[in-house]
């Protein structure tokens, strides 16, 4: 009788751990995401429909492509949107470093006061730079909340490679300097949620965080929000490129990336009536393009401002190869997003980045498109004309493009990992 009641009593303790190990608590989360970009947003919509009260936060006046960045009507009661100001001048002030560093203080006080004054349980911050983010995590931990730190790059080797090409003699001292602030991040943190595995070794031994504290997950894109489209469509006919061979890029065109290797692809099909390379940006790369075109006179050269949200899958379906650079120091420490985006448009890939940076692993496993180095300008112009002359193999890169987004890009699945890690 006695083990009869032990066995019950055991059988009994065991449904009840089954239960609270899947049960999931109400939280307050703030998600900040300094750049507004889309899978983010997503994510807090996800969080705040598994029951969460969730607030995503963002700066304004950045030159970056943005998600749905307002609260719409079939989202979640517990989802809100605060856009967080930014000094009217960050635009104009963007690569002068010293006058960059001092607004983004600014705005990290002003990310202070928003924690203090809605009192989260846990802050999600995302590619936010090293001063606004020690202001943040400081708050954090003023109001006993949970601060995960999401790596999206690491701020502070950018940083370094800059100052020490700019300044010679101090820049050193400057890298140093950030190096030891994202340190002391670092360990402060309740946890650290890397893009890639890739950058867990260096969170180990360059940073000093220990390996229990650090769950990689992988980008993704909004793939619901990104269906295919066909490429004769509204804003493929308002430009009138529905009926010509696109090379498109689109996204942000700043400092890790080369826009020489875009201006050379129009060079290459200046001749050919029927191609046009589109280039979808704004920042100092889409300026260098637009003086290039018109000193050259390329008119096969197509320079148009980031697009709303909404018209992304359109835009993304006008291009029949979807191109994308990087420089060759990014490596393994830039992962750009906008190629996750291109993968779930179902197109070919064509991509001029570091061999080991994950973007040109995924393409290749995936058979996805062409990857060349991101220097070699011969290898990228030969990948592009080969893809303009071979419609079956385009077509077999855009299915397995497609199938890799639908089959990884799980959102559910997604938010359950990061509820596990803000929970635990």
């Amino acid at each position: 009788m006695v083990n009869l009641k032990v066995m019950e009593i055991n059988k009994l303790r065991g449904k009840l751990m089954g239960k609270f190990q899947n049960f999931s608590l109400e939280m307050r989360i703030l998600v900040h995401d300094y750049a507004g970009h889309p899978f983010q947003v997503q994510l807090s919509r996800e969080l705040a429909r598994m029951g969460h009260t969730v607030k995503h936060a963002y700066a304004s006046a950045l030159q970056t492509p943005r998600g749905e960045l307002t609260v719409r009507p079939d989202d979640p009661e517990g989802f809100s949107v605060e856009e967080v100001p930014m000094h009217p001048k960050y635009k104009e002030w963007k690569y002068s470093f010293v006058k960059r560093q001092h607004l983004e203080i600014g705005y990290g006080r002003k990310l202070a006061r928003l924690v203090r004054r809605w009192k989260p349980d846990a802050v999600l911050s995302s590619n936010t730079p090293t001063e606004p983010q020690a202001s943040l995590l400081e708050a954090t931990k003023n109001v006993g909340a949970r601060f995960v730190y999401w790596v999206q790059d690491f701020y502070s080797i950018a940083v370094d490679k800059i100052v020490r090409k700019k300044l010679p003699v101090v820049g050193p001292l400057v890298g140093s300097y950030y190096k030891t602030l994202d340190r002391q991040q670092f360990r402060a943190s309740d946890h650290i949620v890397p893009i890639t595995e890739d950058f867990s070794p260096l969170l180990e031994n360059a940073f000093g965080v220990m390996s229990d504290r650090i769950t990689p997950i992988p980008n993704w894109a909004p793939l619901e929000s990104l269906p295919q489209r066909p490429k004769d469509n509204p804003w493929s006919r308002e430009h009138n490129l529905h009926d010509k061979f696109v090379y498109l890029y689109t996204g942000t065109l700043g400092m890790k990336h080369n826009p020489g290797l875009l201006l050379s692809l129009a060079e290459e099909m200046e001749a050919d009536d029927d191609v046009a390379v589109v280039v979808v940006s704004e920042g100092i790369g889409a300026e260098f393009l637009k003086e290039k075109k018109e000193s050259l006179g390329l008119e096969n050269l197509i320079l148009l401002p980031y697009q709303p949200f909404d018209q992304l899958p359109n835009v993304l379906g006008t291009g029949d190869v979807l191109t994308c650079i990087l420089e060759p120091d990014a490596g393994i420490f830039s992962v750009p997003s906008k190629v996750l985006s291109y993968l779930c448009a179902g197109r070919p890939l064509l991509l001029a980045v570091p061999p080991e940076n994950l973007a040109a692993r995924i393409i290749r496993e995936e058979d996805a498109g062409l990857t060349v180095g991101p220097q070699d300008t011969e290898g990228f112009l030969d990948a592009a004309i080969s893809l303009l002359n071979s419609p079956k193999t385009c077509e077999h890169f855009s299915n397995n493009s497609r199938n890799y987004a639908e089959f990884t890009f799980d959102i559910e699945k997604i938010g359950l990992k990061f509820t596990e890690i803000i929970e635990s």
